[in-house]
């Protein structure tokens, strides 16, 4: 495959500065080091990825300045996905701040890790709605990093606010290992019923067997995907470092390139490139 290939979703952390306290278990064991940007730079220059957008990890304010600092000093990075406070009364404010910092117009959206709230309907809160109102009104995107059992209220809550921009990570983490496609394929539909949502081709490895998985096991969940968004709603993202845990960065690629090998040259462009640089605005 030819052409410019955007990279959007991969981490970098520094466990010198801040602990990664979502590390646990001698299953994450791999992933206790450090992993820089100057880690990810071969392995960017060997698949030949033009840019990447880096992601957030931890919910501390500290994080998001650092990885704009991060975009300033790379020119590999284009986009920056950090996180705030969505259900701060300063949001608006904030956001502000962080593009005025160096790198700050590297940012170009804004996740939290709904996967870990206790409450499924947490997108439904009033404070967080306030906050997604005023990504909205910053021109920013809200990434989705949730599980299966939350896509119903990521529905409901992409339908309240038309005007922002969400997007899917992992694709909602389907149970690829188990081979189970419902109730997931079913909710990711209804969801991408919704022209305000697209859906990251990206986490599929981490959610099947990592010892023992094929690209035919992650065929029917790519396929749903790709039918239901369509490729201009779909990014390829290599979840890098997280990805390690079952496969090589080049691996994760080449899975994607065989995921795809059915699609027009056109619409391999879009889901490589084009919807990341449309959606982020890189």
């Amino acid at each position: 495959m030819n052409g410019r290939i955007v990279d959007a979703h991969h981490h970098v952390w520094d466990l010198s500065v801040r602990d990664q306290d979502w590390i646990t278990g001698p299953e994450l064991a791999p992933l206790r080091r450090d992993f820089l940007v100057s880690d990810l730079l071969p392995e960017t220059e060997a698949a030949g990825v033009d840019a990447t957008v880096v992601v957030q990890t931890v919910t501390v304010p500290e994080e998001t300045p650092e990885l704009l600092a991060l975009a300033a000093g790379h020119e590999l990075i284009a986009g920056v996905v950090g996180w705030t406070d969505l259900t701060s009364d300063g949001v608006a404010d904030e956001l502000t701040r962080l593009r005025e910092l160096p790198g700050g117009a590297a940012l170009v959206g804004i996740r939290h890790q709904v996967q870990s709230e206790p409450d499924p309907e947490w997108l439904l809160r009033d404070d967080v709605a306030r906050g997604l109102a005023a990504l909205e009104s910053a021109g920013l995107v809200h990434d989705l990093v949730i599980v299966p059992g939350q896509l119903e209220a990521a529905t409901k809550a992409a339908a309240a606010h038309p005007g922002l921009t969400f997007v899917l990570d992992h694709l909602g983490k389907p149970p690829i290992a188990r081979g189970e496609t419902q109730p997931w394929a079913t909710l990711v539909r209804n969801l991408a019923a919704l022209p305000n949502v697209v859906c990251k081709l990206s986490g599929m490895v981490v959610e099947a067997d990592w010892s023992a998985w094929e690209v035919s096991d992650l065929r029917p969940y790519a396929e749903v995907v790709l039918d239901a968004f369509g490729p201009s709603r779909v990014m390829y993202g290599s979840d890098w470092p997280v990805c390690r845990l079952a496969s090589t960065y080049a691996g994760v690629l080449d899975a994607a390139r065989e995921l795809t090998a059915g699609l027009s040259q056109g619409e391999r462009a879009e889901v490589f490139a084009g919807t990341a640089e449309r959606v982020y605005g890189i």
